[in-house]
């Protein structure tokens, strides 16, 4: 396993990131704890999860994924050897049953939204505690145009960075980080920081795969030297990359056969023709299409871990195996090409 800082913390993470959204869902708990037990044995060292997990997300199964950590942390007695990461949600209207509805990044719902996240995941701290997605109206989860709203009001992220420096001095939360965030975002999170003395945003969490490489245009660049690096989520566009779903295949039991919301992944001819390219090229250099996905999203400069999700042990240990594969400069051109045909059909 290849380990990287998180930010400037001095804290080591694995490249590879145990994402856990489809415990509670697809998984259940006793599967849940063979895949950490199999990511911890593997050198994973870092665990990606969120109040709101599974996904999608249902009044009857939320924090269920964080309560299947915690009883395995419990079990194992192993909470110093894991770096854990959870998420705090922002508006939606789509998630009113959570206290209470209107979920804004004020002390009131981020205080309620880590302490229920404790609670649940049994331990007393977060090394990594994160804005899940903005409080204002902006451009992100796959929407690329920005269309301001005069009616918007959003908690000023001033106030956000003061409760997230109190629960830092309270010894909850160690590092905090930003999610599904915009360029501007990121800037003024790190400005408010340096004037004011509040805690720096650390790393950013972002779809990041070859399917969409939009974090490269305005977002690489503050990764890397601003210190703050991509926690890449999605790196196989919801399995979409694996090759299972091309030409119209729907393998039974996986995420976008079960789910109408992921399915933008394979509506798409763009999107379609991208992934039977990317597939061709892995089999023709005898490569693991899924892994060879991993493998070019691990080797990004700005990435400092790839989320990887898995709902069996055999997809699990394939996919924390792309560590160790290198692309070759042949491979790695042949990629670019595609790219340059079939620039991010899927944002």
């Amino acid at each position: 396993m290849i380990y990287r800082e998180l930010g400037n913390t001095g804290l080591k993470v694995s490249a590879i990131c145990l994402g856990t959204m489809t415990w509670g869902q697809q998984n259940t708990e006793a599967e849940a704890h063979a895949q950490l037990d199999a990511a911890l044995d593997a050198g994973v060292n870092f665990v990606d999860t969120a109040e709101m997990y599974p996904v999608p997300p249902k009044a009857e199964t939320y924090g269920r994924t964080e309560r299947f950590i915690g009883s395995w942390l419990k079990a194992r007695g192993n909470r110093d050897k894991v770096i854990l990461a959870s998420k705090v949600m922002s508006r939606s209207d789509d998630l009113n049953y959570v206290r209470g509805g209107d979920n804004r990044l004020d002390r009131k719902h981020i205080e309620a939204a880590v302490d229920a996240s404790l609670e649940r995941l049994q331990t007393d701290y977060l090394d990594l505690y994160q804005l899940h997605w903005p409080e204002r109206r902006t451009n992100y989860f796959g929407r690329l145009g920005f269309e301001p709203d005069p009616g918007d009001d959003p908690t000023p992220l001033e106030e956000t960075l003061e409760v997230l420096a109190d629960l830092i001095s309270s010894g909850k939360v160690r590092h905090v980080g930003i999610s599904n965030e915009t360029p501007w975002g990121a800037m003024r999170y790190l400005a408010l920081s340096e004037a004011r003395g509040l805690p720096r945003m650390v790393s950013i969490q972002n779809p990041y795969s070859l399917l969409n490489r939009t974090f490269e245009i305005g977002l690489a660049e503050i990764a890397i030297r601003e210190s703050m690096g991509l926690l890449a989520y999605s790196p196989l566009a919801f399995g979409v990359l694996s090759g299972k779903y091309l030409h119209g295949a729907r393998p039974e039991n996986c995420r976008i056969t079960l789910f109408d919301r992921f399915t933008r992944y394979t509506r798409n001819p763009l999107a379609d023709e991208a992934v039977g390219a990317y597939v061709e090229l892995a089999r023709r250099h005898s490569l693991d299409p899924a892994q060879m996905a991993l493998a070019y999203v691990n080797s990004r400069s700005f990435v400092t871990s790839t989320i990887i999700g898995a709902t069996n042990l055999v997809q699990l240990k394939s996919d924390i195996a792309s560590i160790d594969l290198d692309l070759s400069a042949d491979v790695l051109s042949a990629i670019e090409n595609i790219h340059n045909r079939i620039p991010n059909p899927c944002p």
